[in-house]
């Protein structure tokens, strides 16, 4: 994913990440601290707001140059059909028993030490004069899509036979008493260099984000991750087109000890160390820009992923346009996707509500949490019988206490405010339901509990503050949380990485 997400602070670099933070996260920077290094020596991110390094040279005063964008039209023909996703697929070798041992050398050399930072003095004596920016001429390119005839498209699937679901009550229950957030701490650095996975050296993951998760099979998770790039991906977010450009990844790990970090043991690959985009994407801004997994499920042997076709990102922060929000599905293990050709929410007008989904089953239905495009919308809501869910007229919306057929836009609210990246789970051992989400406006990512999916739900609860790390978003649930320990992931947009968060609760008896 590759919107820029909102900022309340200044990124920095350094931190211990197994640190117990307390909730609510305190205001203003942390004293300095060295960047993290893993068992290799290689230096990580820290996503914690902190002071600047004492020993490093003073900013300057001006930045070296002002860029001044010009929007240049260019007319881009768009062969449609879409043509066919390349799914070649290799088997993953066994890692190396030795974690900092390369596993392909003929895929990327190992890299060299990282030099000493130079010191203040030193650079000092370079010069204190002031040096004027100068001023460029930036051309944007913005792609007009001509569509043109093109060649061989993926089959033609058939539409499912339309059914029609009765209005049916939707009471809410009795609201519960909102959990206490005990603390927080940054578990460990889940993706990129410096990372104990090694992401960049295994699977040319360097940088990334999301890290949305879904139990595939008992003692087995998925994680998917946004768009994604390997060599050539520099600091300060999303990586350039050539950077290796991939939309979606996908992990899998079987660690259950969350306590230290996640470790990933394999991810499906196209080539040697080299991890396969799962659902393809056309790649123009303007038509289709990528398609990022939003919620990932398993109903027996299938899997399933919901999924969001961004037409372009925007240039206001936490803002983007939609074509559509859509299922796929894999029945050889989150292998090979196809994407359903009718299992899809149109965003008409850029009005839809059901664009970003995180689709929870329980009993017999898959519920649907659904956002609109952008990080400003609201929660609506829809469940479909386990049976029925790529039949997009199955699907019933709660709409003022009623269960819907064909209401998707005319979805209640689940909660006041706005919300985006939504993750939600239901416990187990609680018989509760619990909900993460970015709250862009708060600056916060928060967490919610319900009895039932379509409510009463909770006052927000904080978890993470953007104060403390600056342009955090996501906030996904690992399902292995139970009603005390809450895991999630968390992106950083800067070192454009994903971090393992643990929550302890203290849920109310």
């Amino acid at each position: 994913m590759r919107a820029r997400p909102v900022s309340h602070g200044t990124a920095a670099v350094g931190v211990v990440l197994s640190a117990i933070l307390a909730v609510p996260a305190q205001a203003g920077p942390l004293p300095w601290l060295p960047p993290p290094v893993n068992i290799c020596g290689e230096t990580g991110f820290d996503p914690v707001n902190r002071l600047p390094d004492p020993a490093a040279p003073p900013a300057p005063v001006l930045p070296p140059s002002i860029d001044i964008p010009i929007w240049v039209p260019q007319l881009t023909p768009v062969p449609i059909p879409d043509p066919p996703h390349d799914n070649t697929r290799v088997a993953q070798i066994p890692l190396p028993s030795d974690p900092c041992r390369n596993p392909c050398p003929e895929v990327r050399d190992t890299p060299e030490p990282e030099p000493e930072p130079e010191s203040a003095d030193e650079s000092a004596s370079t010069g204190s004069a002031i040096a004027l920016p100068r001023i460029r001429i930036n051309p944007e390119i913005e792609p007009i899509p001509i569509p043109v005839p093109g060649g061989e498209s993926e089959p033609v699937q058939v539409a499912p036979t339309p059914v029609v679901r009765p209005i049916e009550r939707g009471p809410v229950a009795a609201p519960v008493v909102p959990t206490r957030v005990e603390s927080v701490r940054l578990v460990d650095q889940v993706t990129g260099h410096g990372s104990a996975n090694r992401t960049d050296m295994r699977w040319q993951v360097d940088g990334t984000d999301l890290g949305l998760f879904w139990e595939t099979e008992p003692g087995k998770v998925a994680m998917v991750f946004g768009d994604t790039f390997g060599e050539g991906w520099a600091y300060g977010g999303a990586g350039s087109d050539t950077a290796d450009w991939r939309s979606n990844v996908l992990a899998y790990s079987t660690d259950k000890d969350l306590s230290d970090g996640i470790t990933i043991d394999s991810m499906v690959q196209d080539s040697a160390c080299h991890a396969a985009e799962l659902l393809g994407s056309r790649k123009i801004k303007n038509w289709e820009t990528t398609t990022i997994p939003t919620s990932g499920f398993a109903l027996g042997k299938r899997q399933f992923l919901s999924y969001m076709s961004v037409n372009h990102w925007s240039k206001i922060p936490g803002m983007w346009l939609t074509n559509y929000g859509g299922l796929a599905y894999s029945d050889d293990g989150g292998q090979t996707w196809t994407k359903d050709q009718h299992a899809r929410w149109e965003n008409m007008f850029g009005l839809g509500r059901f664009q970003v989904a995180a689709m929870v089953p329980q009993g017999d239905y898959v519920y649907m949490f659904g956002t609109p495009n952008g990080r400003i919308g609201t929660i609506g809501l829809a469940r479909v019988r386990k049976a029925d869910v790529l039949n997009k007229t199955a699907y019933q919306y709660w709409v003022d206490g009623d269960w819907a057929p064909a209401a998707e836009n005319s979805a209640t609210p689940l909660v006041h405010g706005t919300a985006s990246e939504l993750s939600v789970r239901f416990d187990e051992e609680s018989r509760q339901w619990q909900m993460v989400y970015l709250d862009s406006v708060a600056g916060q990512i928060v967490l919610r509990t319900a009895r039932q999916p379509q409510g009463v739900w909770t006052s927000s609860v904080p978890l993470v503050s953007t104060e403390m790390y600056p342009k955090a978003y996501g906030g996904f649930i690992h399902p292995w949380s139970t009603a005390r320990d809450l895991y999630f992931t968390m992106s950083a947009w800067d070192s454009y990485n994903v971090y393992l968060m643990h929550a302890r609760l203290n849920p109310p008896s």
